[in-house]
């Protein structure tokens, strides 16, 4: 059943989502060659902490962590580790927080150093594909026609779109009615209502859409070992349109980069 939301408690979702985003920002400056996934993981529990938020992850389906990290062929759920990142990898951050009873859940995948044309690409389509699907996700559309606009457009690069994770509604609980798949056909699937809110979260494999999970019953990998990268956002369907809750606007800032590729969503 789909929870619809009171403009008040969108507004209480936003500030948890934001303390996500801001997460994502502090550790921007610090994902490097050399650095451990376990030690931006340390980073973000403190940081959550510190903005009278707890984290989202930890705990949660008996999470054991406050990040998950999924470096390289990893798609999501990888545990973080004391195996330093080296140049060329990447790595997509999961970061979840609960503030004022709401949950905020969004993820971004970094480059470390200096990456390959070919993952850069990756990154690229992945990102622009959320942008895409999240454009579906207004009044009068289903939940087979965010699916659709993502994967006939990450296809159509010759990516694989993972089919066994999807995207989720998101409110006082982490996992809420609809599930999002990245994939599907246009007009089927649950309407859309006002109010209701979502993660949505492209993950997107350089090869094969096939993955597997590996024995440590988290972390899901590609099947054939290639490159994957995982963007997500949490939206708000706000008088027929979607109004973005998360910002990657405070990484942007760490890196240096200059994107106006959230000005649509935005209720100015």
């Amino acid at each position: 059943m789909i929870i619809p939301k009171t403009r008040e408690e969108i507004e209480l979702m936003r500030e948890s989502a934001l303390v996500v985003s801001r997460t994502l920002g502090m550790l921007a400056k610090e994902v490097k060659p050399g650095v451990t996934t376990n030690q931006l993981n340390k980073m973000a529990e403190e940081y959550i902490r510190s903005q009278d938020a707890i984290p989202g992850f930890l705990g949660l389906y008996d999470c054991p962590s406050t990040l998950l990290t999924s470096v390289n062929e990893a798609v999501v759920h990888g545990l973080p580790t004391d195996i330093p990142l080296k140049e060329g990898d990447i790595v997509a951050i999961d970061c979840g927080a609960i503030k004022n009873g709401f949950y905020g859940d969004h993820a971004y995948t970094f480059e470390v150093g200096e990456v390959s044309p070919e993952i850069k690409k990756l990154l690229k389509i992945t990102k622009e594909s959320l942008y895409i699907g999240i454009r579906e996700f207004k009044k009068g559309n289903r939940v087979g026609d965010v699916g659709y606009a993502i994967q006939n457009y990450c296809e159509a690069q010759g990516y694989g779109v993972v089919r066994e994770l999807v995207g989720h509604g998101i409110g006082r609980k982490m996992h809420e009615d609809p599930e999002m798949p990245n994939y599907g056909r246009r007009g089927r699937g649950k309407k859309f209502v006002e109010g209701m809110t979502i993660a949505l979260e492209p993950m997107i494999n350089m090869g094969t859409h096939r993955v597997k999970q590996l024995n440590d019953g988290w972390t899901i990998v590609t099947l054939d070992g290639q490159p994957s990268a995982h963007f997500e956002h949490d939206i708000a369907l706000v008088d027929g349109k979607p109004e973005l809750l998360s910002t990657f606007d405070y990484i942007y800032e760490a890196l240096g980069i200059t994107s106006d590729e959230e000005k649509e969503f935005r209720n100015l």
